[in-house]
């Protein structure tokens, strides 16, 4: 089935792009490719954020100041497996707090454990969740198998990116990023829709962590771009700053600049075009020097208007 939109995911800043997306063209005419580099396993439950952080904002069920977790959500279980803290032994991850989860959260990693137990395939499983929720979006996992995202850290360590993103709260610099895998490929679903739409968006997500382990499955950055003239990126930095997350801070640390031109300069070869807010409008030029026409609009998601123009103006730079 063709879609007229894919578009590339990882974290809160694409969930929301989605959410805008939506309010000016219709839902079953998007699909969104999620990165599962930051899957985890957790008190032997399969963990998945992005794609629940996609799949929980489309249904307007988010917790809106999180940005991540369901509103109104509540934490009993995690506050009860404190009980258990002065009794674990030394090297034992059982009843870890440290990623909450939350109870009604739960119930989605019970699910998706379930059936994956059972043989079905991820894909297939994140379907079906998607459409518990209400979800129009076509939500596609980048791959069925395995992959981690490992983050190297600047005193020679080398932790999961779970690990640095929650349990370090992203705090200590890093050195570089690589991808574990398992060998799986991208989905033949994830190739089609990039290959098919009428317009492809990478969303404004983290490079190195939430795009990068999209673009490293073999075959992305190739279809990407043999069609780069209608692949359109929306910068995640504004200012010199993330909207979210460590984007920036990673982006010096790795040895680019923190700025728009280097989010420019890592999508150069996928990309013709990067949305860029009119804050970042002076350096226009050092995009167009990377080899990308910029998109010069109100990137700042910060009510439904300004979310739904740049929604609209990301797909007309692309078509």
């Amino acid at each position: 089935m063709s879609r007229s939109i894919a578009v590339l995911c990882g974290g809160v800043g694409a969930a929301r792009f989605l959410r805008a997306l939506c309010s000016v063209v219709p839902a079953g005419e998007v699909t969104a490719i999620v990165n599962t580099g930051d899957d985890t396993d957790l008190h032997g439950l399969r963990i998945c954020p992005d794609l629940d952080t996609v799949t929980y904002t489309l249904a307007g069920a988010i917790d809106p100041e999180r940005g991540w977790g369901l509103v109104g959500e509540t934490w009993d279980a995690m506050g009860a497996l404190e009980r258990y803290a002065e009794v674990i032994p030394n090297g034992s991850v059982a009843g870890g707090t440290w990623f909450g989860l939350g109870d009604r959260d739960l119930a989605t990693h019970l699910y998706r454990t379930g059936r994956l137990a059972e043989g079905a395939g991820l894909t297939e499983v994140t379907a079906e969740i998607a459409a518990a929720w209400g979800v129009g979006v076509e939500v596609l996992p980048m791959s069925d198998g395995r992959h981690a995202t490992m983050v190297n850290l600047a005193d020679g360590g080398e932790v999961t990116f779970q690990d640095y993103f929650v349990r370090l709260r992203h705090s200590v610099p890093v050195a570089g990023v690589r991808f574990e895998s398992d060998g799986s490929p991208a989905t033949p679903r994830v190739l089609e829709a990039l290959r098919d739409a009428e317009v492809v968006v990478i969303a404004p997500s983290n490079p190195f962590v939430s795009i990068a382990p999209i673009r490293a499955l073999d075959g992305v950055d190739e279809i990407l771009a043999s069609r780069r003239a209608s692949v359109v990126a929306v910068s995640p930095i504004v200012g010199g700053e993330a909207l979210k997350g460590p984007a920036a801070r990673m982006a010096v640390e790795l040895g680019h600049s923190s700025d728009v031109s280097a989010v420019a300069a890592l999508y150069a070869e996928v990309a013709s075009a990067l949305v860029i807010d009119p804050v970042d409008g002076h350096l226009a030029d050092s995009v167009v020097a990377a080899g990308v026409r910029p998109v010069v609009v109100a990137s700042v998601m910060s009510d439904p208007v300004v979310a739904a123009r740049l929604a609209e103006a990301t797909v007309a730079a692309a078509r």
